[in-house]
Formats: structure tokens, C-alpha cells, sequence
């Protein structure tokens, strides 16, 4: 579930600024989505002006982007570790004074999994967001990458966690959304989230729960792009 909002030109400041901190002969975990598809094109231009990376890719959507801006490309078993990973997010906590600041809620792309493995592995992580995706405390729905055979139960598990599952449909397709891991997507609303940690806990505690979207305590910092430039939250 895709969160909408923001303008192009917010997500592309966002991006682009991102960028400015990767430094010659970095490893660079590359993120899933609209804003962070704006880094990625950068980063395209900063190697053709010489710059030496290599990305890991965190969906088949952005290895296919990093491959067209020419990006050489790696995998996280092939490297001692990842200098700087660069993602998105469909919300982030952008309270001060809340404990979960800098908390976020990912997976409208269902990448989740992949991004929370690259992210947690490198040694920065950055996030690249417009205005629309920050908010005092997280509500949106957490999304669950799930085994398919066991969509029922996880369900029923977060039933009992008083949340609301809904399985995730494909937008073009008859059926679910299937990830590029090959397992199913729960979209589940808890409203108003007061503890992200506690409840990620509980989620990571579930038997076929592959991940979780909450990424709490992971993020460095987040680029928040506007119309007028680019305003930083560091954590």
C-alpha cells in the first residue's frame, strides 16, 4: 500500500541531497520507491562523472533502475559491508520529544525485507522522504511479508494483537501481490502506534512472519525534501 503525496520536485531535493553524502569507493545499499529512485538516478550521474560505488539493490525494481543509470552492482554477501544505505519511507516519527523519533513504517512496496536486511547492515542509514510522510506518531497499516502458507495464522496471530490484517492485492493482476521473495503481503492497522518497539517485538515473535515494516532505531537521519531545498533530522 503505496502512500501518495508530495511533490516531484520535494522528492527529487530529497534524493539528490542524499547523495551528496556517498563517498568515492562506498558500498551503497540502494532503497525501493519513488523518492529513492531520484537517488538512484543521481548516483547514475555522479559515476558517469567518475564517481566508484557499487549498490546492492533492494528490489528488482531498483537493480533494474540502477543497471539503466549504470550503476555497477554487487551483493551483500560479496562485501565486507555497506558504507551508506539510502531509503525511503511511507511514514517517519518527526517528534522530538517522542521515544520512537526517527521511528519509521515501510513496505508499500513490499520490499521490506530486503531494504530492512541492506539498511540494518550498513553502517549509515539514511532516509529521503517529502513532508506527506512525516507525522507526531506512526498509523499506518504495518505491513507483514508472510509465508502463503501461512497467511491464515499470522493472521489470526494479529487478530489476537487487536490489529485488522487485510492480504494485499495487485493492482494489475487477479490475486495477491507476491514479493520478490515469493511470499505474501498482510497490510495490518493497529491505529495509533504509542510503542513501534514493543509491537515489533511482538511481530518478529510470529511464526511465518518473514518481516515486519516498522524499522525502529535503524534510520541515521532523515533528508526531508520541500519545494524550496532540504531540511535534515539527524538521530
Amino acid at each position: 500500500m503505496k502512500t501518495e503525496g508530495g511533490s516531484t520536485a520535494a522528492k527529487r531535493r530529497a534524493g539528490e541531497r542524499a547523495v551528496e553524502e556517498v563517498e568515492d569507493g562506498s558500498v551503497v545499499g540502494l532503497g525501493t520507491g519513488s523518492t529513492t529512485a531520484h537517488a538512484i538516478r543521481a548516483l547514475g550521474r555522479a559515476v558517469d562523472d567518475g564517481l566508484e560505488i557499487r549498490g546492492i539493490p533492494t528490489s528488482f525494481q531498483s537493480r533494474e533502475l540502477a543497471l539503466e543509470v549504470g550503476i555497477p552492482l554487487t551483493e551483500l554477501d560479496a562485501v565486507d559491508g555497506v558504507d551508506l544505505a539510502i531509503d525511503g519511507a511511507d511514514q517517519v516519527v518527526d517528534d522530538r520529544d517522542a521515544t520512537a523519533h526517527g521511528a519509521l513504517i515501510k513496505g508499500g512496496g513490499a520490499a521490506h525485507a530486503r531494504e530492512k536486511l541492506v539498511d540494518a547492515a550498513a553502517d549509515r542509514f539514511v532516509v529521503v522522504a517529502d513532508p506527506s510522510k512525516l507525522t507526531d506518531r506512526l498509523e499506518r497499516p504495518v505491513p507483514l511479508e508472510v509465508r502463503p502458507d501461512a497467511h491464515t495464522v499470522v493472521a489470526e496471530r494479529i487478530r489476537d494483537l487487536d490489529g485488522e490484517p487485510t492480504l494485499r492485492d495487485a493492482e494489475r493482476k487477479d490475486g495477491p501481490v507476491v514479493t520478490d521473495n515469493g511470499n505474501l503481503v498482510l497490510d495490518c492497522a493497529f491505529g495509533p502506534i504509542d510503542d513501534p518497539d514493543a509491537l515489533a517485538t511482538r511481530l518478529s515473535g510470529i511464526s511465518g512472519v518473514v518481516e515486519h515494516g516498522l524499522f525502529v532505531g535503524l534510520a541515521d537521519a532523515t533528508y526531508v525534501g520541500t519545494d524550496e531545498g532540504c531540511e535534515v533530522r539527524r538521530y
